[in-house]
């Protein structure tokens, strides 16, 4: 619960219940490729070459891994813990790649949350349409006080 003296209180969102979940999901495009590439020069021939990438054990071309778990950043950072949050720490396996065109939804779910800092511990998983994990593991992320007094920033 958020007091008006708790590191919570000057968050945006407040402070999560444990046990609270919040997700997001998307489509990935070949565009995200791209732009991940522009943005990192990862230019693996399993995110651009369709008829080598076929012939590996994905069998399909597949996005990066830094575009499955961006989604990651949507959530804890718009929807759980909310606006001002940044990981401190990740602890992610990937178990099933990401193609083209799959639909993916990121879960998280607040473990532990701290009433003395505005630090979670989160439990993290993404997963495609057919329901089968892709990423899975945890995380630590600690919430920026974005308030003064009843003004947000």
């Amino acid at each position: 619960m958020t007091t008006e003296n708790s590191p919570w209180a000057q968050t945006i969102a407040g402070q999560p219940i444990a046990g609270t979940t919040a997700q997001r999901s998307r489509t990935t495009r070949m565009r995200d490729i791209e732009m991940f590439t522009e943005m990192t020069g990862d230019r693996n021939p399993i995110h651009y070459d369709e008829a080598l990438a076929v012939a590996t054990p994905f069998g399909k071309l597949i996005v990066q891994g830094g575009v499955t778990t961006g989604l990651f950043n949507a959530v804890v950072a718009e929807d759980m813990p909310g606006p001002g949050t940044v990981f401190l720490e990740t602890n992610w396996k990937f178990v099933k790649a990401v193609g083209v065109g799959e639909t993916i939804t990121a879960t998280v779910r607040a473990i532990d949350v701290r009433p003395d800092k505005a630090i979670c511990q989160l439990e993290t998983i993404i997963r495609n349409a057919n329901g089968e994990d892709c990423v899975v593991g945890t995380a630590t992320t600690y919430t920026m006080p974005l308030r003064n007094g009843d003004a947000e920033a």
